[in-house]
C-alpha cells in the first residue's frame, strides 16, 4: 500500500512528567492532523542528547516516518540532555520504568491510535529489547539495531570472560556525555541542573568493574533471560563491521516471527552506514511499522528470517568505503571441519604439541572493539599479530570457501599460570602473505572453567568466534591464529602465561545454498543543517618508545564543532585515548581517556574536561577520574575520584 505523505510539525521540547515529578524532555515530530486522524508512535529513549548529540541521524529518520503517518518521539533520558533528574547507570530499572511511563502516556494521547513501536541503535537497541521483555500493553513492535541479548558476554564490558578495554573507554564517553549542561535556551534552571549533574554523575567503570562474573547485575537487562515474556514483534539489525552482530541470529532463533538483517556496516543506521552498500532501511522499517502498528498487509511476516550480506574476501585495510558481495536470504550451510596439527590446518587429524606465549602488545592490529567514529578503526593486516602467536594454515583452497554463522575452535591445552587468556582469529591469507581478519573470539580460561587453571593440567575448551559471512577465494589460504594476549582490545592477565596446545579443531559452517535478496536504495528526510566551525578529524597512531620499550596506541577523535542553523546552539567535542604496554610486562598496561566538550549560546560558553585512567597490579585494578567544568573559561566545578577493585580470575 502506498503511503500518502502528510504535513508534519515539530515540537522541540515537549514535557512528559514521571510519577516522581521528574520532567523528561521530548522532541516530537507528528502529522499536523494527528488530532483528527490519530497515528501510532515510534519511540527512541536515549542518553545521547537530542539537542546536539543525535541531531544528524534524527533529522534523516524521524521526519521521514512522521510524514508517513507516525508520531516520532525522541526522549532524553533523565539526567541527560534537556531532561531533569540524575543519571545512575545504564539500563537501570528506573530507566526502564520511565520508558514504560512514556509508552503509557503517549498511548493515551488523543493524537495516538494506542499502538507504540520502539526503535534504537546501541543503547536504544538495548532498551527497546528490554521494553519488549517488560511487555507494556501498547508496545506492539520493536526495531533493534546493534544491540545484544546478553550484557555480560556480548556488550562493551566483557567478552569471553575477558575484560574489554572498552569498559574504560565507553565509561569515559558516558562520564563526558552525562556531565554536559542542558541547552540554556530551553531550561531557565539550566545552571542548577548542570551543577546537580556534575556533583552526582557516577563514574561507571568503577561500577562495572565490580561485577567480573555474570551475576544478577548483568542478568538484569539481558533479554536472553526473558525471551518468554517478549510479545512485541522484533526486527533485529546488525553489521559485520560492528561489535554487535551476534544478537541478530540469536533473536531470530529464539523469538517467533522475529526477522534479522546483517550488512557490511559499522555501528550506524543502514541508510547512512559505511562500508556501503547501504540499504533502504527506512523503507524496510516502514514495512515493519505499517504491519504491526497499522495492520497494513506489507508482507513482512513472509520475508526470509535472516538476510545477510556475504562479503567478498578483500585485502586488509583499516577502513573501507565499500565491500563487494551479495545479499543472501535464509542461507543454508553444512559443517566443515579442519584439524590443527604440527603441519598446519589439515583435513585429517595429526600430531600437535606446540607452545605459545605472546608479547603483551599482540593485538595492535585488531582495530577498535566497536567501530563507530568513522576513523581508521577496522582491523588491519594481521601478519604482525599472527607472527606473535601460533598459526595453522591450510593449503591453498581449490575452490571458493564461503564461511557463515559462528565458527568454533576446540582446543586441548595446558597453562603454566592459574589465570590465562586466549585470542583466536580466523584469517584469510592472500598469496603474497597479506592477512585479513575474518572473525575472532577471546576467552578468559579461568572464567571459562569457573576456577583457576592447574599449571600443567590438560583442559578441553571451546571458543565460539563472532558470526560472519565471508568468502575466501580459491588459491588463498585459511588460517587459525592463536595468541595469549590481545592488547589493547582486552586487559592482560596478571602474569605472562605460556600455553601448550596438544590438540585442536576448527568447525565452520560452509555456505551451500541461499536465495538472493535485493533491498531498495536508501532514502531519508533532508539532512541536519549546520554551520561548520571546526572540521572533523580522526587519528590512530602507534608509537614505540625506543628508551623504555613501551608500545602505545594513540587515538584522537575530533568530532568537530558546529552551529545548529535552526536554533543556533554551538556544540563540539574531542575524545582522546592512549593505551600503553611493555611487550614483556602485563602489569605495565595503562589506559588514559580524555574528553573535551563545548556548548555555546548567547554569550555563554560552557566546557567540560573529563579524564580517567586505569592500571593494575597483580591483585587489584586502580582507577582515577577527574571532572572539571568551566563557564566562560572560569572553573565552576572540580571533582576527583580514586578507586581500587580486587581482581577476580582476571
Amino acid at each position: 500500500m502506498k503511503n500518502t505523505l502528510r504535513d508534519i510539525e515539530e515540537h522541540p521540547d515537549l514535557a512528559i512528567t514521571m510519577s516522581d515529578g521528574i520532567r523528561l524532555s521530548v522532541r516530537m515530530w507528528r502529522p499536523v492532523d494527528a488530532m483528527d486522524d490519530p497515528v501510532p508512535v515510534i519511540l527512541e529513549h536515549l542518553p545521547y542528547r537530542k539537542r546536539d548529540g543525535t541531531c544528524a541521524r534524527d533529522a534523516l529518520t524521524h521526519p521521514y516516518f512522521a510524514a508517513r503517518g507516525y508520531a516520532c518521539l525522541r526522549v532524553d533520558m533523565r539526567g541527560n540532555g534537556d531532561s531533569h533528574g540524575l543519571m545512575e547507570d545504564e539500563y537501570t530499572q528506573r530507566e526502564l520504568d520511565d520508558a514504560v511511563a512514556v509508552i503509557e502516556w503517549v498511548a493515551a494521547q488523543p493524537w495516538c491510535n494506542g499502538r507504540v513501536g520502539m526503535m534504537g541503535i546501541s543503547w536504544g537497541g538495548f532498551n527497546s529489547l528490554q521494553m519488549a521483555a517488560m511487555a507494556p500493553e501498547a508496545l506492539k513492535a520493536v526495531i533493534t539495531l546493534c544491540s545484544t541479548v546478553d550484557r555480560f558476554n556480548d556488550d562493551i564490558h566483557y567478552k569471553g570472560g575477558c575484560l574489554l578495554n572498552e569498559n574504560l573507554g565507553w565509561g569515559a564517553t558516558m562520564w563526558s556525555y552525562s556531565s554536559r549542561a542542558p541547552d540554556p535556551a530551553l531550561r531557565p534552571d539550566w545552571r542548577e541542573m548542570w551543577m546537580e549533574r556534575l556533583e552526582n554523575e557516577p563514574f561507571l567503570p568503577s561500577v562495572w568493574l565490580r561485577h567480573q562474573a555474570r551475576d544478577d547485575y548483568w542478568k538484569h537487562g539481558s533479554v536472553i533471560e526473558s525471551y518468554d515474556t517478549m510479545k512485541a514483534k522484533v526486527l533485529a539489525i546488525g553489521g559485520w563491521g560492528d561489535a554487535y552482530k551476534n544478537a541478530v541470529p540469536q533473536l531470530v532463533a529464539a523469538l517467533p516471527g522475529a526477522k534479522g538483517i546483517i550488512g557490511p556496516w559499522v555501528h550506524k543506521y543502514p541508510h547512512f552506514a559505511v562500508p556501503e552498500p547501504r540499504i533502504g532501511f527506512l523503507q524496510e522499517a516502514l514495512r515493519w511499522w505499517d504491519k504491526w502498528l497499522k495492520d497494513i498487509d506489507t508482507g513482512v511476516e513472509n520475508d526470509p528470517d535472516l538476510r545477510t550480506y556475504l562479503m567478498d574476501g578483500v585485502r586488509p585495510a583499516t577502513w573501507y568505503t565499500e565491500r563487494s558481495g551479495r545479499w543472501l536470504a535464509d542461507a543454508q550451510s553444512e559443517v566443515r571441519k579442519w584439524h590443527l596439527t604440527d603441519g598446519g590446518l589439515c583435513n585429517a587429524p595429526g600430531s600437535l604439541d606446540q607452545t605459545v606465549a605472546s608479547p603483551q602488545d599482540t593485538g595492535s592490529d585488531a582495530g577498535e572493539y566497536c567501530a563507530i567514529w568513522l576513523g581508521p578503526e577496522l582491523p588491519g593486516d594481521q601478519r604482525r599479530d599472527d607472527a606473535r602467536g601460533l598459526c595453522f594454515d591450510s593449503r591453498p583452497l581449490e575452490t571458493h570457501l564461503s564461511v557463515t554463522d559462528a565458527p568454533r575452535v576446540c582446543l586441548t591445552l595446558s597453562s603454566d599460570q592459574p589465570v590465562a587468556q586466549l585470542a583466536v582469529r580466523l584469517v584469510h591469507v592472500h598469496p603474497d602473505g597479506a592477512a585479513t581478519r575474518i572473525t575472532y573470539g577471546v576467552l578468559n580460561l579461568a572464567r571459562y572453567l569457573g576456577r583457576p587453571l592447574v599449571p600443567g593440567q590438560s583442559e578441553e575448551i571451546e571458543i565460539a568466534l563472532d558470526h560472519i559471512a565471508y568468502t575466501v577465494p580459491a588459491g588463498h589460504c585459511l588460517r587459525v591464529a592463536i595468541s595469549t594476549a590481545y592488547w589493547p582490545l582486552i586487559w592482560p592477565s596478571p602474569t605472562r602465561a605460556t600455553l601448550t596446545v596438544l590438540g585442536g579443531a576448527l568447525e565452520i559452517q560452509e555456505l551451500r545454498d541461499a536465495g538472493d535478496w535485493t533491498f531498495p536504495p536508501p532514502d531519508a528526510a533532508p539532512p541536519w543543517q549546520t554551520d561548520e566551525l571546526r572540521a572533523e578529524t580522526h587519528i590512530r597512531r602507534q608509537e614505540t618508545d625506543m628508551v623504555t620499550g613501551i608500545s602505545s596506541l594513540v587515538i584522537e577523535d575530533d568530532f568537530g564543532k558546529v552551529r545548529d542553523s535552526d536554533h543556533g546552539l554551538i556544540a563540539g567535542s574531542i575524545a582522546r585515548e592512549r593505551w600503553d604496554i611493555h611487550p614483556d610486562d602485563p602489569l605495565s598496561a595503562h589506559g588514559i581517556c580524555h574528553w573535551t566538550d563545548e556548548l555555546e549560546r548567547d554569550g555563554i560558553a560552557l566546557r567540560t574536561e573529563t579524564r580517567c585512567e586505569m592500571w593494575s597490579d597483580a591483585t587489584h585494578f586502580h582507577l582515577n577520574a577527574t571532572l572539571d567544568a568551566f563557564e566562560n573559561d572560569k572553573t565552576v566545578y572540580h571533582r576527583t575520584i580514586s578507586d581500587k577493585v580486587e581482581r577476580d580470575l582476571l
